[in-house]
């Protein structure tokens, strides 16, 4: 089932990156046939075979700048199977086909997101079918994209309503509605989870897929590969109880991961990481009332509040759990997770995401 990141209310044609329909289906280094053989070679661990095919794929500069963003997106998708293919074999992709460089900073330029390819371009704007950009060609590794792929509606319009709920304040009948909306959003990324769960195991994906989302060296600096630990979860932490509740450990994952993010939603990062959270309003109302008897509307607004926390409490335990099994002695190759954080920070993120729905809670909810 092909999923857009289109969304009723959505202005798609504002934003090329919300165009997926036009992404998937462009092949702008006309490299169908050759990305096709990538998963046999590297079962081979060929290099020279993935060194060949980069150097063939590289396009004149002169030629790539005149893309649409369209055709500058679905060209570092395709170029990025191949970088992460090398990494994995040991080969910095920059370093044997230096003639990529220019085009990796061009297709930056032109899409304003990083020189390299991210999990919107593996998952989001990857074709669906015998077209689809695989390193492994696995099953499990097309399951894993489709359960991302899956989540990205969900997110864009829980993008919306978080900047609802950050405009108005818990007495408002519309917060409530809001967070009830970014519930069912969230849902789908617990969905999302529980598909990853039953279908991928934590030894593929430790053993066999997590070496293909290494950071390359680009320019001299590193850049994670397009792993599904970048999906981005952080508006809804952000705008229900993590811009006033900072937390050292998850500043510093932020900061680093606000990069691979679509451009409207670091400008969303931009507008709203000073503000009040949601917990944060309602804790300031409630202080004001008799608890034993809340008006109906903020009630009802710290009820829903707690709902949503339930749930995102819920994904984040889920997700522990995942790594936790992925990360394991005697599995683990590596120390920190695909998205650069180590699995120690998802616990922290869980306990803060229970300790705001407890503080919710005990508020009347």
């Amino acid at each position: 089932m092909p999923y857009d990141l289109v969304v009723p209310g959505l202005d798609a044609p504002a934003d090329p990156r919300c165009r997926t329909g036009d992404i998937r289906a462009a092949d702008p280094l006309g490299a169908d046939a050759l990305l096709a053989a990538v998963p046999a070679m590297n079962a081979d661990a060929d290099v020279a075979a993935l060194t060949v095919a980069l150097r063939a794929v590289v396009p004149d500069p002169d030629r790539a700048a005149d893309w649409s963003v369209v055709a500058a997106l679905a060209a570092m998708r395709d170029l990025g199977i191949l970088l992460g293919s090398l990494k994995r074999h040991g080969v910095q992709p920059v370093t044997a086909v230096p003639e990529v460089l220019p085009v990796l900073e061009l297709l930056a330029r032109r899409t304003d997101m990083v020189p390299r390819d991210t999990v919107h371009h593996y998952t989001a704007w990857n074709p669906t079918g015998t077209r689809r950009r695989s390193y492994t060609g696995h099953p499990m590794e097309a399951r894993l994209q489709e359960a991302v792929r899956a989540t990205y509606p969900a997110l864009v319009a829980a993008l919306d309503d978080c900047a609802l709920i950050a405009r108005l304040e818990p007495y408002d009948p519309g917060f409530a509605d809001a967070l009830d909306r970014t519930g069912r959003h969230l849902r789908t990324l617990v969905d999302a989870i529980d598909l990853t769960v039953a279908h991928v195991s934590p030894e593929y994906f430790a053993r066999t897929l997590r070496p293909y989302f290494e950071e390359i060296d680009v320019a001299g600096r590193e850049y994670l590969g397009p792993a599904a630990a970048q999906i981005p979860l952080w508006p809804l932490d952000l705008t229900l109880w993590q811009c006033d509740r900072p937390h050292p450990g998850y500043q510093t994952f932020l900061a680093d991961s606000l990069p691979y993010a679509l451009p409207s939603w670091r400008a969303f990062h931009a507008r709203h990481h000073g503000g009040v959270s949601a917990v944060g309003k309602l804790s300031a109302a409630v202080s004001w009332e008799n608890v034993e008897r809340l008006p109906p509307a903020l009630e009802a607004s710290a009820r829903a509040l707690a709902r949503v926390l339930r749930l995102l409490k819920s994904f984040r335990a889920r997700h522990l759990t995942l790594a936790r099994k992925a990360y394991r002695d005697g599995l683990r190759r590596y120390d920190e997770g695909s998205g650069g954080a180590p699995v120690v920070l998802l616990r922290s993120i869980l306990d803060l995401t229970r300790d705001n729905e407890t503080l919710v809670r005990r508020s009347g909810a």
